[in-house]
């Protein structure tokens, strides 16, 4: 099996602990010498646009002998070809413009089964493949092309398609970031829109799933032995990253501070926990009983109270608006939106963490994806399709730019829905949500603010940024 290795490069993966810290954003870094071989062995530190991150492993080494790092397929791909550690193990755009140009657009991921705005578009030339790759090279979107569900509630009736790609209306494209291979324990859905997670079964077994379908799917390759599924998820279940140094504040472990994968790595979880709609499931890894909703989801930096560093204040401040504004969250599929959503009106009483209820983590605790306005005709920027939805019953329509869990199950109800990931180690993963449309962390924040018209204010919104940078 032919192997991708870490290599010695800005914006790529370094498999040897340094000394120092490099200015450029992807480079290799660290705090210090590693206490001995084994903690240098099982871990990986690199600057980002914010700081530094770090990933760290239970297992005794990052094994690049892991199937994860092998070419298992036909057309040169590796899960490392869309997963890499420095970008807070996804991809983006400033790495990837830099492979492309490194390799003239031949590196693995770029291939047209699924890397290009169009399947099967003419790549024959540098010029050509550059125009083909713009999504994956501006947003880091991959293409995930789904048939419409049999019997499913709507049909497709036109598509306004800006590269003209002619796909049938029993099919969509939809074009989306590649997520996370690191602090998976917290996971209660795999993939955007939950098309590898089934009812019942553990999420270990749902990422078995995942890895295989990545294999015949992205890398064109054989389905994988039950061997090279367990070693993959053995792996990726392994890791754990988050942001170690931010630049402002400092090191996240100074003055009493939990910041860092070393705290995260041993922070509870169960499917359910501090679930506040009561959805508690019956499936492996689910909460023994509900003890009821903690608003204050996030208790990483509360020791900084009387911390007098400004950096350090700030994320403190931003910690605290996160878990508690207030404001009113409505109209939002999967949530208030409808009669066969959870929640029958408007939370007047809203905060953040009533959707990133996970402690410490900041995803949702159990299966619950929601359309929360990103797939609006009013969002829509015209690097990406809009498609018309008919309902077959009742011939209302809908737009959007991405049908979401809808092409999974078929149901109207689930037209835009894909859910929510978790928040740690945001710094390296630019640009942000499923399709890449909030360039920066203030983009994210600039959305929300508008969206439930929270009322922010300048000092609240730099507030909330530096939070969410030093997660």
């Amino acid at each position: 099996m032919r192997r991708q290795p870490f290599r010695r490069h800005a914006g790529r993966c370094w498999v040897f602990v340094a000394l120092v810290i490099v200015v450029s954003s992807g480079s290799l870094a660290t705090l210090g010498q590693a206490r001995d071989e084994h903690e240098e062995a099982a871990q990986l530190t690199f600057t980002n646009p914010l700081g530094v991150h770090r990933t760290i492993t239970t297992a005794d080494r990052l094994d690049q002998s892991n199937p994860f790092f092998q070419d298992l397929g036909t057309n040169g791909r590796s899960c490392f070809s869309c997963h890499r550690p420095a970008q807070g193990w996804t991809v983006g755009p400033t790495e990837l413009q830099h492979r492309f140009n490194e390799t003239r657009g031949l590196d693995p991921i770029f291939r047209n089964n699924d890397g290009t705005n169009c399947e099967g578009e003419d790549i024959s030339t540098l010029s050509k493949r550059r125009a083909a790759f713009s999504l994956l090279l501006n947003k880091g979107l991959i293409r995930v092309g789904l048939d419409v569900p049999q019997n499913a509630e709507f049909v497709i009736v036109s598509v306004d398609d800006p590269y003209h790609c002619g796909t049938p209306f029993d099919r969509a494209s939809m074009y989306r970031r590649p997520l996370p291979t690191t602090n998976l324990k917290f996971l209660s859905t795999v993939m955007w829109d939950g098309r590898e997670t089934t009812a019942g079964q553990a999420i270990a077994a749902d990422l078995a799933a995942q890895a295989n379908g990545a294999t015949t799917g992205h890398a064109q390759g054989a389905p994988l032995t039950p061997e090279q599924r367990r070693q993959i998820v053995e792996f990726e279940t392994a890791l754990t990253t988050a942001q170690v140094i931010d630049e402002r504040a400092g090191p996240l472990r100074a003055a009493g501070g939990d910041g860092g994968p070393q705290v995260l790595r041993s922070q509870p979880f169960c499917i359910g926990i501090n679930d506040p709609l009561g959805m508690l499931p019956s499936m492996p890894g689910a909460c023994a009983s509900a003890s009821g909703f903690d608003p204050h989801v996030f208790t990483i930096f509360t020791s900084w109270e009387r911390s007098k560093r400004a950096g350090r204040q700030a994320i403190l401040r931003g910690e605290r608006l996160f878990n508690t504004r207030t404001f009113v969250i409505d109209d939002v599929g999967g949530l208030n939106r409808s009669s066969l959503d959870p929640v029958p009106g408007p939370i007047r009483n809203g905060t953040c963490t009533v959707c990133h209820d996970t402690p410490n983590a900041g995803n949702h605790s159990v299966s619950l994806p929601l359309d929360i306005g990103l797939m609006t005709t009013a969002r829509r920027t015209p690097d990406l399709p809009l498609y018309t939805l008919q309902n077959k019953t009742t011939g209302e329509t809908v737009q959007t730019t991405d049908p979401g869990r809808a092409m999974v199950t078929g149901k109207w109800n689930d037209i835009s829905r894909v859910k929510g990931p978790i928040l740690r180690a945001l710094a390296p993963r630019a640009p942000y949500f499923h399709n890449g449309s909030a360039a920066t962390l203030e983009d994210v924040v600039d959305f929300y603010n508008t969206r439930f018209g929270i009322g922010l204010t300048e000092r609240e919104k730099a507030d909330l940024i530096a939070f969410l940078g030093a997660l």
